[in-house]
């Protein structure tokens, strides 16, 4: 792939995983992007994951030949990025490492050396040239590793952005959903805790020339369009705003009555007309998808069996991933389900009491069993007060 005259795609397609970090299902694969600006000196922009070290470093070897690599910049330590740091300047014993002070901290962590004699610390505002090109440093912590540091070409007008705008899926395979699906679950499970510190990047992105976005993941952004679109979708998540109008209908189900029962609503909330009703069933979907679509929506209803006092198990992990990742704005209904001592809407309600902005629906369904004419009677009221502004 090329970036621009100067600027060549040297990163690799991963087929084989199956859980990205180890729990993000990536049924499309993974991609590991890096690049290499060929100019008067030779400058690569990461690595990729510990198993492609053989293919990364021809596809660098044919893009520059016999050429030496002065620069290695490293913009995030995660070792799909980082892994080959040590081999690719073992293989280049002249190039210099060029990190944040936090990077060459964590080099130390990973390789038992910072590599004192051949490093340069960047931090906020530095820049780097290499002829034609000059790279300007921009610190981007907890985006989202404390040793972030993006990097902006104003030669190209580039802005080589880590993690940043980074999607699910292989380069080498079309995704059917365009950018957006997989960007935002990719956003939501990577970053979305740190929203506040995504809004102060994209501060400082907006005085940038910027015309294209290459991440670490994903696909390089090179039309104004798919640019503007990627920061206005990023602008949205990382102010926890409500991207689309519609209700997300999470449940757990031990012998089918809350499935059940959340059936029922879901026709009702549809035949009221809703425009968008996504239903999980947190104990065999993806959580991820449904982690996606509670930020998505407005509106989130949650239906569980109280589960030796508590909720079951697949609701309070599902819980737990939304208010680690600083759920908020959002309308909450509860339906529960209990034989002899409901108590899981009060359960669930109460993980969400240091959450902002958070407006509970008054009506708690309780089934006591199984359905009958009064909660199906609550299902309705539950309905109106959830699709109530």
């Amino acid at each position: 792939m090329t970036v621009s005259d100067d600027v060549k795609y040297i990163g690799v397609n991963d087929h084989d995983i199956d859980l990205f970090e180890g729990q993000y299902v990536v049924p499309r694969g993974m991609a590991y992007n890096s690049y290499v600006v060929k100019d008067s000196k030779i400058l690569v922009f990461d690595t990729v994951d510990r198993r492609f070290g053989d293919e990364w470093l021809a596809n660098l070897r044919a893009e520059i030949g016999d050429k030496p690599v002065d620069y290695l910049v490293v913009q995030h330590m995660e070792p799909d990025h980082s892994a080959n740091i040590d081999r690719i300047l073992r293989e280049y014993p002249g190039a210099t490492v060029v990190a944040s002070a936090q990077a060459f901290a964590m080099m130390k962590n990973f390789f038992g050396t910072d590599y004192p004699d051949r490093r340069r610390i960047i931090k906020e505002g530095d820049t780097l040239s290499t002829g034609r090109h000059t790279f300007t440093f921009v610190a981007a912590p907890m985006v989202h590793w404390p040793e972030v540091m993006v990097t902006f070409d104003s030669a190209d007008g580039i802005l080589f952005s880590a993690d940043g705008f980074g999607k699910f899926g292989a380069n080498d395979v079309e995704d059917p959903e365009g950018w957006d699906c997989e960007a935002r679950r990719y956003y939501i499970g990577i970053v979305g805790k740190y929203g506040m510190q995504v809004q102060s990047l994209l501060k400082k992105a907006s005085g940038l020339a910027i015309k294209t976005i290459c991440p670490l993941h994903g696909p390089v952004l090179k039309t104004p369009e798919e640019i503007a679109h990627a920061v206005k979708q990023y602008g949205t998540w990382s102010s926890y705003a409500v991207e689309s109008p519609g209700v997300l209908v999470a449940y757990t189900s031990v012998y089918g009555h809350t499935k059940e029962a959340v059936l029922r609503f879901v026709d009702i909330l549809k035949a009221k007309g809703c425009p968008k009703v996504a239903v999980a069933d947190l104990a065999r979907d993806d959580q991820a998808e449904a982690v996606e679509d509670a930020f998505r929506y407005g509106k989130l209803v949650l239906a569980t069996t109280t589960y030796n006092m508590d909720i079951f198990p697949w609701m309070r992990h599902f819980i737990d991933h939304l208010t680690e990742r600083n759920y908020q704005n959002r309308k909450i209904g509860f339906i529960e389900n209990g034989s002899w001592a409901p108590a899981a809407a009060k359960v669930m309600r109460g993980m969400f009491e240091k959450s902002k902005n958070i407006v509970f629906c008054d009506t708690a369904v309780t089934v006591k069993s199984s359905l009958a004419a009064a909660s199906s009677a609550s299902l309705e009221k539950l309905a109106e007060e959830i699709l109530a502004d």
